[in-house]
Parts: C-alpha cells; structure tokens; sequence
C-alpha cells in the first residue's frame, strides 16, 4: 500500500508543477497589469512562432485558468501513474505536435489556453486503455468519457470565441501518441481464473496427444 501511494505522490509532482506554472503566469499578468495574450500561438506568422512554447501557459481570464487546471491536473496525474515510464515525453510531444499543427491549420487568431493538452491526454488515456486491453487503463478510459464525455463537443466549431482547433489537434495528437506507444504502457494483469483456463486448455492438448499416440500404437498392432 504505501508503494501506491508513493507511486501517486510521484505522480502528482510534475502536473503540480505545471499548474503552479500556469497560474504564476496568470498572477504577474494580474500584477503587471499586462495582458499575455499576444505570446499565444498566431498562425502562419512569424510572431505566433514563441507561442507553441507559451500559448498552454497563457490563459484569458481566472475561470479560463480554473476550467483547464482541475481536468489538466486529474489527467496528467493519470498519465503519471499509469504510464511512469513515458509520461515525460507524452506530455511533451502533445504539448509540441499539437501547437505545431494549430500554427500551421488554425484561424488567424492568437490561440491561447491549456485546453489543448487536456484534450491530448483524455484521447490519451482512453484509446491506451482500448488499444492495451488493460483493466486499469479502461476503467480510466470509462472515468475520462464520464468526467469528460462532453468535451467531444470542444473539437467542433460551435463557439467561435473557443480555440476549438486546439481541442481537434490535442485529440488527434493523444490518439496517436497512443497507438504509437501502445507496447509501453503497464503491463496487463492476468488473474487466476485466466491461468485456470490455460491449464484447462493445457489438459486437454495432452489428453488428445494421449488419444493420437493410442491411436496410433493400434494401428501399428493391426
């Protein structure tokens, strides 16, 4: 027990960063009564460049900033947890594909906000558990789509004031970072009832080997 809770305490160490991050950006903004907003990522100009590194820490307003860290948090710990190994470069490959392709694809708008990769690692998280056929990571899964099945509108072009291609792009890029590490995630458990099937299996493989050799000596006898 004090192994799991060692191993979430862990996990919860980089995305409590991340947030902290994110939320000391908000507060200079505040402070310095300045607005950030124009090292969000602009598409296909030369000044929207900087934001595929900045525009997931900039964010308009507090409830922007409220509505991305408690869903950001949850599943990035998940991702932590559950995917220890390659967390690092998950986080930061949806953090760079994602940006890249909303400065070369999106309107022509700063687009600012850490929706992105929560959006990423949901997609993440869910076609892992699909793909990997583990228990855990599919109760994850079925978490993600009740805590968040309502995003899937986020990727749709409803709200015109919403980076709605940030949403598709994350998506996409979780979704793919999931089939392309889908040999690296936690390793399936088997439980015992399986192991019983597999001996039944085994069983019967040697009764018919049995049969076939008796078989055969009868027909060696004739």
């Amino acid at each position: 027990m004090k192994e799991e809770q060692k191993r979430f305490f862990y996990s919860l160490v980089f995305p409590g960063l991340f947030i902290i991050i994110i939320w000391m950006v908000k507060i200079s903004e505040i402070l310095l009564e300045t607005d950030f907003a124009f090292l969000g990522i602009f598409p296909l100009k030369a000044k929207g460049l900087i934001g595929i590194l900045t525009a997931p820490l900039i964010h308009s307003d507090i409830q922007h900033l409220i509505a991305n860290s408690v869903p950001l948090l949850i599943l990035s710990t998940g991702l932590f947890y559950f995917y220890n190994k390659i967390a690092l470069k998950v986080f930061f490959l949806s953090y760079l594909i994602a940006n890249i392709w909303i400065w070369f694809g999106a309107r022509q708008a700063y687009h600012i906000g850490a929706s992105g990769l929560v959006y990423s690692f949901a997609s993440f998280l869910f076609f892992g558990g699909v793909v990997q056929k583990n228990v855990k990571l599919m109760a994850i899964s079925l978490l993600v789509i009740f805590l968040y099945g309502s995003m899937i509108w986020g990727v749709l072009p409803i709200q015109p004031h919403i980076s709605w291609e940030s949403h598709l792009m994350g998506a996409i890029a979780g979704a793919i970072l999931a089939l392309y590490y889908k040999n690296q995630g936690p390793p399936t458990k088997r439980y015992s009832w399986e192991f019983e099937d597999d001996e039944e299996l085994d069983d019967e493989d040697k009764y018919w080997e049995l049969d076939h050799n008796k078989s055969t000596e009868n027909e060696k006898e004739i």
